[in-house]
């Protein structure tokens, strides 16, 4: 009777430790959009153009997203957009010469830790818009739709944050 107890406990700490690590996998963040542009390859000249497209995308989604409240009023918008964003970013790929497109979706995918100055995303699964340029087998570039964080520059990106969201969360961060 004493080793079914203990098996049956060994049994029990196994079941139990492999359903808190199959949880632990899949956490979903559901207060953030990010948007990932993954290339066609890692050749230069398509890690090029996926800042390009990038920067073209971001330009277009700027006034759409920045009187945006809520992340379900974001994946609303982004949404009706996803034919004009193909079509910005199509427009990109053919002005430098590609001839593959762009495919854009909202779908959620893991996505690493990452910190933006005081703000730190942690590693999980976030819904995303995502931008497959051609086969979209190289590599990519990350960021965060919702709250905007928008931002500027070229492969050393530098981060502005306009988000009023984020502006209460630092005020109430440092009225502690």
């Amino acid at each position: 009777m004493k080793k079914f107890g203990i098996s049956f406990l060994v049994l029990l700490i196994i079941v139990v430790s492999a359903i808190g690590i199959s949880s632990t996998q899949k956490t979903e963040n559901v207060e953030y959009l990010r948007i990932h542009v993954r290339a066609d390859s890692n050749d230069e000249s398509a890690q090029a153009v996926k800042y390009k497209v990038k920067d073209a995308v971001v330009d277009f989604l700027t006034p759409y997203i920045a009187s945006i409240t809520t992340k379900a009023q974001a994946e609303q918008k982004l949404n009706e957009l996803l034919p004009q964003i193909e079509s910005v970013a199509d427009s990109v790929l053919r002005e430098n010469g590609f001839s593959y497109s762009c495919k854009a979706k909202l779908d959620q995918e893991n996505f690493p830790t990452r910190t933006y100055d005081d703000l730190t995303l942690e590693q999980g699964y976030y819904d995303a818009l995502i931008l497959e340029l051609g086969s979209g087998k190289g590599d990519n570039w990350w960021c965060v739709v919702y709250p905007p964080l928008c931002f500027t520059g070229d492969s050393d990106v530098q981060y502005i944050y306009k988000s009023k969201i984020l502006e209460i969360i630092n005020d109430f961060k440092s009225n502690r």
